[in-house]
């Protein structure tokens, strides 16, 4: 059985790739078959693959909607709300899309966010008749993110055929990489409530550019310590703590509070138009280069990276 004759609604399978031969005889089959039956498709994938598949599309290449996930993916947690669902979301039938948020050079800090995101693409699109194709470059990555892969893809393609995962476990691999957060010794620590959250966003800005944080983002660090904040004291028992540090050529705020989270794709799928609220932590996604949450019943920590 071939991958284009295994597919099904709803799909989500992995394609275990070694070399640009098989990268390709995985991808192209895959969006070639979606284009002839009039399925909308889309790439997303680092650079160097998105010219290799555009090339091998030929004069069809137009008609595929290339992202590069190099930026359009830096941040995991953008990824469904500001790719897969908006791609999705344009067309009302089928669609196709080929996404690749994994890839060898990945930091130790993302790759956590990195598999939460392929884990919540089950939840995101339970029920709807599309197929997400997600390429893992076996040569290049170590055993243990392919095995993680295995948990978060009910099925795996490969140049021998397809198989369906035996792992496959997406809420257990979620709950395994939410991890707690402990922020460093050296952070700048603010407690707050209703009365200090005003003054948050213009303590932010000013820590931010002593730190070398250039505008405009320092302007977006700083909204996204706004809209963390002010989610505290919302929906997180009225009160929290801000932390402020630098590490590593980026900035980094975080808060604290005793809420707790209660649906994890938060932050990820955009409500409704008729919703009030529930979009800061959208916001936040898409601002930041990297977030990474961790929440158990009653405490909830959010944190934002952004590179200076």
């Amino acid at each position: 059985m071939s991958v284009v004759d295994a597919l099904r609604p709803f799909r989500h399978p992995a394609l275990f790739y070694r070399g640009d031969s098989e990268y390709l005889d995985g991808v192209i089959p895959f969006l070639l078959d979606g284009l002839d039956r009039g399925e909308p498709a889309a790439v997303a994938v680092p650079g160097p693959n998105l010219l290799l598949i555009e090339k091998a599309l030929e004069d069809r290449a137009p008609e595929v909607r290339l992202i590069d996930m190099h930026r359009a993916g830096r941040n995991p947690g953008a990824i469904l709300p500001s790719v897969l669902l908006a791609f999705a979301g344009e067309h009302p039938g089928p669609v196709r899309i080929v996404g690749e948020p994994i890839w060898a050079g990945r930091s130790d800090v993302e790759y956590p966010a990195c598999v939460q995101h392929e884990a919540l693409i089950n939840d995101a699109f339970a029920g709807r008749d599309l197929a997400v194709l997600c390429p893992y470059d076996i040569a290049a990555l170590p055993p243990g993110v392919l095995a993680d892969a295995e948990r978060t893809h009910p099925e795996v393609w490969g140049p021998a055929g397809s198989f369906d995962s035996a792992r496959f476990d997406p809420d257990g691999v979620r709950a395994d990489f939410t991890r707690p957060l402990d922020p460093p010794a050296t952070a700048v620590e603010r407690g707050f409530d209703l009365g200090q959250l005003a003054s948050l966003r213009g303590f932010a800005e000013i820590w931010a550019a002593r730190h070398g944080l250039r505008r405009p983002r320092r302007d977006d660090f700083a909204l996204a310590v706004a809209e963390l904040t002010t989610n505290s004291i919302l929906y997180g028992g009225g009160e929290g703590v801000l932390r402020l540090w630098a590490e590593d050529g980026q900035v980094v705020g975080e808060v604290t509070d005793t809420g707790t989270i209660t649906h994890p794709l938060a932050g990820r799928v955009p409500p409704d138009a008729t919703t009030l609220g529930g979009r800061g932590l959208l916001l936040v996604n898409r601002l930041a280069d990297l977030v990474r949450t961790y929440w158990v019943p009653g405490r909830t920590t959010t944190r934002a990276y952004f590179h200076c």
